[in-house]
């Protein structure tokens, strides 16, 4: 069974094997030309025609086009390591993959909202059963608050849209903050996962690092907490008493980071970017913590913070570590990859940090890091290796 399992993968062209493939490079793809554009019409140097307007694209495709499609494209593969069960691939991965491209185009072709909107939900909608068919079949509870997280995430898209629908930008603020805190949740569930196992792998360490179930369901639940303030509107004008579920955050996250660190990180680019992505999470909660207390003047420098060092950061560092391991090549990346992840935290630290002025730079490193990746790793995603690994 496992060798006729095998022979019908290999006569799967390669790039829909599985669903790292071609959400990881379409969504490199995505990145760097979504923010180049988004820089440029901020700058005046375009004017695209979008549906619901710039901001609202914006608002809506960075956390839902981008971000999700990396999700699935993880999880989907993951999925089959975590039940044993063969993963999404051939026919109906391109039909999912098909259902997000259309809608990342729908934004620019006229259509009636009604169908914009639906095309969203969708994908969304098709992925969580597609997950939840799997993990459920094989009674994966440990990975249940997963199938939580990804039906909040999809709340939080109907509330986004629902305000592009109404023209109601509060919701839409309210809709796109608390999913972009959601993928925090789930950033710091998969990577409180990964990046102790890949920091032991990556520098031979035989004892593996202590687990703490403990400190894994407070972040879950302080991170919900958190997504839901955003999305009923609270954490969308500073209060002192709101700092206190960001404190808790940023003082779990340093924790986590002062458990993993290990000096011999700094040597191995596939590591250090893991830990530094997740350093971003610690920042990002303290930024809304000196918010909420009148020490930050923008909560925006906090937001940016998290969708650009954290999601992003820990997206590329991600993919450039998955991808490897997943089409069984060495866990070597090309040189390049140190110069992507130095510029995307890079980009991060100059859109926290400086004025409007220099948007554009930190747009250019984002989209450099994202061309660096797609360069180097697209034609591993759409090739087959020489031993004909079916990953």
């Amino acid at each position: 069974m496992q060798l006729l399992d095998r022979q019908q993968a290999l006569a799967i062209a390669p790039l829909w094997r599985l669903g790292f493939r071609p959400f990881f490079l379409a969504g490199a793809l995505f990145a760097l030309l979504s923010v180049a554009l988004w820089a440029a019409a901020l700058h005046g140097l375009a004017r695209p025609a979008l549906s619901a307007g710039l901001l609202a694209w914006h608002r809506h495709e960075m956390p839902f086009g981008f971000g999700l499609a990396i999700i699935a494209g993880f999880l989907l593969t993951a999925v089959q390591n975590w039940t044993g069960r063969p993963g999404l691939s051939g026919r109906p991965l391109i039909a999912l993959f098909g259902l997000w491209l259309a809608a990342r185009l729908a934004w620019y072709v006229p259509m009636p909202l009604a169908v914009l909107i639906a095309l969203q939900l969708a994908f969304i909608g098709l992925f969580i059963a597609q997950m939840a068919r799997q993990l459920i079949a094989a009674r994966q509870r440990n990975n249940y608050p997963i199938l939580l997280v990804l039906s909040l995430l999809a709340l939080c898209q109907a509330l986004t849209l629902a305000g592009v629908s109404l023209g109601d930008d509060n919701l839409q603020r309210r809709g796109a903050l608390a999913a972009l805190w959601l993928i925090g949740v789930l950033l710091s569930l998969i990577g409180g996962r990964v990046i102790p196992f890949f920091t032991q792998r990556g520098l031979g360490r035989v004892e593996p690092f202590a687990a703490h179930p403990w400190l894994d369901r407070l972040l879950l639940v302080c991170g919900m907490l958190v997504a839901a303030l955003f999305a009923s509107g609270h954490n969308l004008q500073p209060h002192p008493g709101l700092a206190a579920p960001f404190i808790v955050l940023s003082v779990l996250h340093g924790l986590r980071l002062w458990r993993w660190h290990l000096r011999g990180i700094w040597r191995v680019p596939l590591l250090w970017s893991l830990h530094m992505a997740y350093a971003w999470l610690l920042l990002a909660s303290l930024g809304m913590s000196a918010w909420h207390l009148g020490w930050l003047a923008h909560p925006s420098l906090a937001s940016h913070a998290l969708a650009v060092g954290a999601m992003g950061g820990l997206i590329l560092a991600m993919m450039a570590r998955v991808s490897l391991g997943h089409t069984g090549r060495a866990l070597q990346p090309p040189k390049a990859m140190a110069w992507a992840f130095g510029l995307l935290n890079l980009g991060a630290l100059i859109r926290v940090s400086a004025g409007s002025g220099w948007l554009w730079l930190a747009a250019l490193c984002w989209s450099l890091a994202f061309a660096l990746f797609a360069w180097y790793y697209a034609p591993m995603l759409c090739r087959a290796r020489v031993d004909g690994h079916p990953g």
